[in-house]
C-alpha cells in the first residue's frame, strides 16, 4: 500500500506537535499494517507533547507518537500467519529483542534492548500503524474500540494488581490517574477487600468511587493525617496491599506510611526526582515486600486482562470521558493537562 497519511508528529525537540502528511509505512515480511480506529492519550504522550527532561533524553524525533490504539488489519507481510486483513487488533508497545537473558528467561518486559512504539519507534497517532506480527493482539468483536485502545494502560494496572495476592486484602491505590482508576476496577474484580483510592484531584476521586473504591481520600486536604485515615479504614492495621501509581514523593511516602506490617507495595508511578524515605522504619522493620512494575509481562498479562474484559468483569467505558478527532489534538492535550478528564480518546 502506497501513498501518504495524516499523522501527529513530534518533529521538533520542543513543546508541541505537528499534524502533517507522512508516508504510509510499508509491511515487511513479518509485519502487520493496521488502520487505526481509536487511540488514547497516555501520561507518556503528555511528557512527549510538553517535552520535559524525560522526553529530551528518551524520545526519538522526528517520530509519530502515541502507543494506545485499536484498529483493523489493513495488510500483512507474506510470512504473517496469525492475523489477516479485517481482523480487529491492538498492539503491545514494547518491542523486545527476544535474544537477551531477560527475554529468554520470561522477563521480556524488562528487556534492556527494548524499542518502544510511539517513543523510539513510530506510533499510532496516525491513520495507519505498523507492528511486528508478534506484537499484534487480536480483539474480540464485542469489545468496543474505545475500550480496546485502553488495553496497554490496563495491562499496567493488571500487572500491578496481580503482582501478589489480592483476594480479600485491604488495598490502597495511591494516585487516581487513568492507570490507578483501572487498578481500582481490577482489584475489585479480583476479589479485593476494602479498596481506598488516594489522590489530590476530586474529579479523579469521583471517578474512583464509580470504578469501585470503597473510600476516597484527598491527600492534599488530609495532609500528614492521610496515612492515619487509611489505617482507620483498615481496622488500625494499614493497607495489606499498596499500589503506588502517582510517582509523587508525597504519594510514595503516604503509601509506605500507610502500609500494614508485612504488606506488599507495588510501585508503578515514576518519580521525576530521587525520593527520600526512611528505609529502616518504612520498609525493613515493617517487613515490606517491594515490587517494581513496568509495562506488561509479555504476554501473560494480556491474557489476564482479556479474561477480565471479555467476560465483563471489568468495564472500562466509564473512564472514557472525552472523544476528539485527531485534528483537535491541541484541545485534547490541554484537557489532559487540566486534569478534568478520565481517558481522552481520538476517534479516527
Amino acid at each position: 500500500m502506497s501513498g501518504t497519511m495524516t499523522a501527529l508528529v513530534k518533529d521538533k525537540r520542543a513543546a508541541g506537535a505537528t499534524l502533517k502528511n507522512v508516508p504510509i509505512p510499508q509491511c515487511g515480511a513479518r509485519e502487520v499494517l493496521v488502520k487505526v480506529k481509536a487511540s488514547s492519550i497516555c501520561g507518556t504522550d503528555r511528557h512527549i507533547y510538553e517535552w520535559d527532561a524525560w522526553a529530551e533524553r528518551t524520545v526519538v524525533t522526528p517520530n509519530v507518537f502515541g502507543h494506545e490504539f485499536a484498529g483493523v488489519v489493513e495488510a500483512v507481510g507474506e510470512q504473517v500467519s496469525s492475523v489477516k486483513p479485517g481482523d480487529l487488533v491492538s498492539g503491545e508497545g514494547h518491542i523486545a529483542c527476544g535474544l537477551c537473558k531477560a527475554c529468554r528467561t520470561g522477563h521480556a518486559h524488562v528487556c534492556p534492548h527494548t524499542r518502544s512504539f510511539g517513543i523510539t519507534a513510530p506510533g499510532c497517532f496516525a491513520e495507519y500503524a505498523l507492528l511486528r506480527e508478534e506484537n499484534v493482539i487480536r480483539n474480540s468483536a464485542d469489545l468496543p474500540l474505545e475500550v480496546a485502545c485502553l488495553q496497554d494502560p490496563f495491562g499496567n494496572a493488571v500487572q500491578t494488581v496481580l503482582a501478589g495476592d489480592i483476594a480479600g486484602k485491604s488495598v490502597a491505590v495511591i494516585g487516581a490517574g487513568a492507570i490507578g482508576l483501572m487498578a481500582v476496577a481490577a482489584a475489585k474484580a479480583c476479589g479485593a477487600g476494602t479498596i481506598i483510592a488516594v489522590d489530590v484531584n476530586d474529579y479523579k476521586l469521583r471517578l474512583a468511587a464509580g470504578m469501585g473504591a470503597d473510600h476516597v481520600l484527598n491527600s492534599s486536604l488530609a495532609g500528614d493525617a492521610a496515612a492515619d485515615r487509611i489505617r482507620d479504614w483498615t481496622g488500625g492495621e494499614g493497607a495489606e496491599v499498596v499500589l503506588e501509581m502517582s510517582g509523587h514523593p508525597a504519594g510514595i511516602r503516604v503509601g509506605l506510611e500507610a502500609a500494614a506490617q508485612a504488606a506488599r507495595v507495588s510501585l508503578l508511578g515514576i518519580p521525576t526526582q530521587p525520593v527520600p524515605i526512611d528505609v529502616a522504619r518504612h520498609i525493613i522493620f515493617k517487613g515490606l515486600r517491594i515490587d517494581g512494575i513496568t509495562g506488561r509481562r509479555l504476554f501473560g498479562t494480556w491474557y489476564q486482562m482479556k479474561g477480565l474484559l471479555d467476560n465483563g468483569r471489568v468495564d472500562l467505558r466509564p473512564l472514557v470521558t472525552h472523544r476528539f478527532p485527531l485534528d483537535r489534538y491541541e484541545e485534547a492535550f490541554e484537557l489532559v493537562r487540566s486534569g478534568a478528564c478520565g481517558k481522552v480518546v481520538f476517534i479516527h
